[in-house]
């Protein structure tokens, strides 16, 4: 599998997939890709390669743009706190996505790229409740070394964890594999894509059948975002009811609305080419890289002008915070 670091590109209250045009959207984000990035991007006039003049993402002819939630914390006095990020192990950057394109394990099936204008959507931000289909999760993670059941498997939940994690909390977010073949996107950015039949919630890579309503089998992408959330783990500043004190930018404090979202934006065919060569990690022959340093410059600037990173009263947008 392509496994690969994405810097952060910005952090903002905009949302181009849901809320095209909409500045401020209802809830931020933290996105990271292509540094055309903007409130609307409509896919008729907007391509990502030719716009942007740099990628946060290591291959630089990624100009993608991958974002989703934020996690903030919340004290004993109802203030709130933007939790930072940090690098997944073996990668460098300044704290975004790691982004995984996983390929099949069958070296006989056809895996087809996506196309120009190609979105999706992964999980949803009025979500209150578990769903058996549902492939968010999170862990709480050690100090070091847990590489093991990177989609969804034991011991990740849908829920936050309920107790200090001396390693962070990591969050997963996995697409599907199944494409129609005909719709880049759909009005609720799902329905044009799907699940493989049989595919479980820790599978990793396209597995089972796609369904003859979307027979064609695409690279599945996985978000990996690690929150550092160490800061505040002393048990002191956790509320007393045995509840936890992280809340998503939605409004969230159960941990079900985390979701991402995905818009296509490789240069030409590289995708493709880095497909057929199954490139793995971060290092392919089949593609063009760029330094660390070279990603961590490739910024925007926010569009929506409030604080995000004081103790706030409340979130941005003011969802409800306490949302059951």
């Amino acid at each position: 599998m392509m496994r690969f670091s994405c810097s952060q590109l910005v952090v903002d209250r905009i949302d181009p997939l849901v809320n095209p045009g909409q500045v401020p959207s209802p809830h931020l984000h933290q996105i990271v890709g292509g540094n055309s990035f903007n409130a609307s991007m409509d896919p008729a006039t907007h391509d990502l390669p030719s716009k942007s003049t740099c990628t946060s993402c290591t291959f630089s002819e990624d100009f993608s743009n991958y974002w989703t939630a934020v996690l903030f914390f919340r004290a004993p006095n109802g203030t709130l706190k933007r939790v930072p990020q940090h690098q997944e192990e073996g990668l460098r950057g300044n704290g975004g996505i790691t982004v995984y394109y996983i390929p099949t394990n069958n070296k006989r099936t056809t895996i087809t790229a996506f196309k120009p204008g190609f979105r999706m959507l992964v999980g949803d931000p009025a979500l209150t409740t578990t769903s058996p289909a549902r492939k968010v999760c999170h862990r709480c993670m050690p100090t070091s070394g847990d590489n093991s059941n990177i989609n969804c498997g034991a011991p990740d939940a849908q829920t936050l964890p309920t107790a200090p994690c001396v390693g962070g909390i990591r969050s997963i977010i996995t697409f599907p594999t199944c494409w129609d073949g005909k719709n880049t996107d759909s009005p609720d950015h799902k329905s044009h894509v799907a699940y493989a039949t049989g595919s479980k919630a820790n599978d990793v890579g396209p597995t089972g059948s796609c369904p003859e309503s979307h027979p064609v089998v695409i690279p599945q992408v996985m978000y990996e975002v690690r929150w550092d959330t160490r800061s505040f783990n002393d048990k002191s500043l956790w509320p007393t009811d045995g509840s936890q004190p992280f809340v998503w930018s939605t409004g969230d404090h159960h941990g079900y609305s985390q979701h991402g979202d995905y818009v296509f934006g490789w240069k030409g065919d590289s995708l493709q080419k880095a497909i057929d060569a199954r490139c793995t990690g971060d290092v392919c022959s089949a593609l063009q890289t760029q330094t660390v340093q070279e990603a961590d410059k490739c910024t925007v600037k926010r569009q929506v002008n409030e604080d995000y990173d004081g103790w706030l009263h409340a979130l941005p947008g003011d969802p409800a915070s306490s949302r059951e």
